[in-house]
Formats: C-alpha cells, sequence, structure tokens
C-alpha cells in the first residue's frame, strides 16, 4: 500500500478561515498560460500571518492563493498600490517584486465545485504598523 505524509501546509490548506482582513506574507508570484492558452495567468500564493485588525494568530500558516489574468489585469492594481505603487497607465510593473513582502487582504468564504475554500476577491491595503 502506498504511504503518503503531510507537511503543516498541506493539513493547513483546506482550513477555512474566518472573513476577515489578514496580514498576508507573499511566498510566489508565477506566471503560466491559461487554460485555453488565450491569456496568461499570474497565480499568487501567500499565507496567512494574523488577522490585521486584532492580532489574533489562530490562522497563522494558512496559505491563500488567488489569480490574475492578463486579459482583466487591472485586478491587480489594487494589489500593487497596497506596495506603495503609483499605479499608471501605460507604466510596466514586476509582479513578482512582492515576494517576500506582506499586505493586508480581505480573504472571503467562497465555493468551488460544491466545496467551501478561502477566497480572495482583490480587496488589498497596505501594511499598517
Amino acid at each position: 500500500m502506498p504511504k503518503i505524509q503531510f507537511t503543516e501546509r498541506d493539513l493547513l490548506r483546506g482550513k477555512i478561515v474566518e472573513p476577515a482582513w489578514y496580514v498576508v506574507q507573499i511566498n510566489n508570484v508565477g506566471e503560466a498560460p491559461s487554460k485555453d492558452g488565450g491569456s496568461t495567468n499570474y497565480p499568487v500564493e501567500g499565507v496567512i500571518v494574523k488577522n490585521a485588525d486584532t492580532g489574533d494568530a489562530t490562522y497563522a500558516g494558512v496559505p491563500v492563493d488567488w489569480n490574475f489574468n492578463s486579459k482583466a489585469i487591472g485586478f491587480a492594481s489594487g494589489f500593487l498600490a497596497s506596495f506603495g505603487a503609483d499605479v499608471e497607465s501605460g507604466k510596466r510593473y514586476e509582479l513578482a517584486d512582492a515576494i517576500g513582502r506582506q499586505i493586508e487582504i480581505f480573504v472571503e468564504t467562497g465555493e468551488w465545485q460544491g466545496r467551501l475554500k478561502n477566497q480572495v476577491n482583490h480587496k488589498y491595503r497596505p501594511l499598517r504598523a
């Protein structure tokens, strides 16, 4: 029989958090063609550090993932602005510059294929001291 092993991240991946603002550490920003090949996806991987309003660390370590797509790249403007970027038309930005940085993100509860999941609906704000 196959033997499997879980990491802490594996176990936390399915944990549903209370909808709230969270401090999130950005761990990775990728780039890949969309499923149909007609656009480019920019998947973002982060991990919750703490509740941004209360400081509660109950959900610390829970991974949150979301995506930007080249056909609707305007959704990335709030993400970049939360890091202090002055987002302007025609100016180029490097999404990967966010790796290793923290911002505040509103995490909601959504549904995908009949199951609950943590969802980021592009609500970002700068990290408050």
